[in-house]
């Protein structure tokens, strides 16, 4: 063979490697897009310190994040919290898709370093930033990345939420501070927002989208489907993120993990649950003060997400299955106590067909649906609340102890008036005995029974958020001695100044 033959077989051999690594690149570009292995695509908006890195250190960046992260590891083990906090804003910045940085950087922020300080206010700030660090920077780098909605939500959900840090009403107090300011200081209307028609609705309008990254259409589809929503509380948020990360999910199935989706839904009903509890929000413009009662209107669809959720988790049925059981006897007793006798009476059937054969009250292990009515469930559960320390649930009692003492009052049953009123100083006192005083009393403490009442009197008598019609409340009125009802003029509430009268 000589050798121009040759140079023409090795130059035609060449030729059709080359192609044939062009083809396979493609496959392997479009394997790593799909698994999410690399990025090619640049970052966009990113700051300068961020897209030099990105670009200058080009293959080297890999290398120097994990020296970074190992270190930062050794550091978390020390519990030096805020030099590894300075070394994950660093791996960040090396490797904005690297998502566990995120996920870790923020929870340090919000749980490990935030408990350092005494002062609430400093703890505040840096739950802040936690939230921030995963709404402002994680996601805009990693927008289709489940697990930091889900860890957004569980910011929510649990931190600001639940009430197991000593400052969580201070994070609730600010949190529906910044809400005041997006919803003007009244209640949330997401209507107003969808089509803006005042300089001012278009202002808290770019102060949603801008600062808090949320997006009043896709507000307005979650309040429709898991609401009404209190959109001043942290449920709804945790709620709002956990669902635009399974939005984000179904636009994206190739890179989601059956755990994630399952996280996502846990933290939906799992809020929609806490929301039921204290959802509503009661606030006094006079003191600056709020609390938080049951929200009664979403029953249904509490129970609807814990009926999927049975579905979509059949390994977990069992323990599904004993909270949304807990769910349907807290609703027909809350319901009860409220003075709502027949939904109260419809979801205690329907937890008897649900599931007729588990027993309804602790010690008691013959009680079920078929042997008690809603009457004798009810007091079952009065007595079990006498020992109960859960914060949630002997307000909502309590908050229903007083609006069916009024009624009592209006039909003229002024027996059980003083007998609720009475019973419910005695559920407080054993309360307050019971949790003991010291850290817990500001934690999970409850305000005076007569506050509560006042606050269910004052709802009662407001013409525009009573349940009752003004001949009820006219008839409210004289049996407590209060003067008549007028028309308020537009702006001013009809809620009532003086106190509620003493037991006698």
């Amino acid at each position: 063979m000589n050798g121009r033959l040759k140079k023409i077989i090795l130059l035609g051999l060449s030729v059709v490697l080359l192609v044939g690594a062009t083809v396979t690149q493609r496959v392997l570009n479009r394997d790593r897009e799909a698994l999410g292995l690399t990025r090619v695509a640049p970052l966009e908006n990113a700051p300068p310190v961020l897209a030099f890195t990105t670009v200058a250190l080009g293959g080297f960046r890999g290398l120097i994040a994990n020296a970074l992260w190992i270190r930062a590891t050794e550091l978390q083990e020390e519990d030096k919290y805020f030099e590894m906090a300075q070394l994950a804003d660093w791996i960040t910045k090396l490797e904005p898709h690297f998502v566990q940085v995120w996920t870790v950087q923020a929870w340090n922020m919000s749980y490990n370093i935030s408990v350092k300080f005494k002062d609430f206010d400093d703890r505040w700030r840096w739950v802040q930033r936690g939230i921030a660090l995963l709404r402002d920077e994680g996601l805009k780098y990693n927008p289709n990345e489940t697990l930091l909605y889900r860890e957004l939500a569980w910011q929510f959900q649990h931190k600001m939420g639940a009430n197991l840090d000593d400052a969580n009403m201070v994070y609730k107090q600010e949190w529906l501070k910044e809400m005041s300011a997006v919803f003007g200081k009244k209640d949330p209307n997401l209507d107003e927002f969808l089509k803006p028609t005042t300089e001012d609705a278009v202002q808290r309008l770019t102060l949603l989208t801008n600062k808090y990254k949320m997006d009043p259409v896709f507000m307005k589809q979650v309040d429709t489907q898991y609401g009404p929503l209190e959109w001043r509380l942290p449920e709804a948020s945790a709620i709002y993120w956990a669902a635009l990360g399974l939005e984000k999910a179904r636009e994206n199935p190739t890179k989601v993990k059956a755990d994630e989706l399952i996280q996502l839904r846990r933290v939906i009903y799992q809020s929609m649950q806490l929301a039921f509890q204290r959802g509503k929000l009661t606030t006094d413009a006079f003191t600056r003060t709020f609390d938080l009662g049951p929200n009664l209107d979403i029953v249904d669809k509490v129970s609807a997400a814990y009926e999927q959720a049975i579905i979509d988790e059949p390994g977990s049925r069992n323990n599904i299955e004993g909270a949304h059981r807990n769910l349907l006897g807290n609703a027909a007793y809350f319901l009860y106590a409220n003075d709502r006798i027949p939904e109260a009476l419809k979801w205690y059937r329907y937890l008897g067909a649900k599931y007729p054969n588990k027993p309804l009250l602790n010690n008691q292990l013959d009680s079920f649906p078929s042997k008690l009515t809603l009457e004798e469930f009810a007091l079952g559960r009065i007595c079990e609340d006498v020992s109960e320390t859960s914060r949630d649930r002997v307000k909502a009692v309590l908050e229903g102890h007083a609006l069916t003492s009024y009624r009592q009052l209006v039909l003229g049953n002024q027996k059980q008036y003083a007998g609720l009123r009475g019973l419910s100083r005695m559920l407080r006192a054993t309360y307050m005995k019971k949790i003991n005083g010291g850290a817990n009393l500001e934690r999970i403490g409850l305000p005076e029974v007569e506050k509560i009442e006042k606050e269910v009197l004052d709802r009662i008598l407001d013409p525009e958020r009573s349940p009752w019609p003004v001949e009820m409340r006219a008839a409210l009125r004289a049996a407590l001695g209060m003067p008549v009802e007028v028309t308020p003029a537009a702006g001013s509430t009809n809620a009532p100044a003086t106190a509620v009268p003493p037991v006698k």
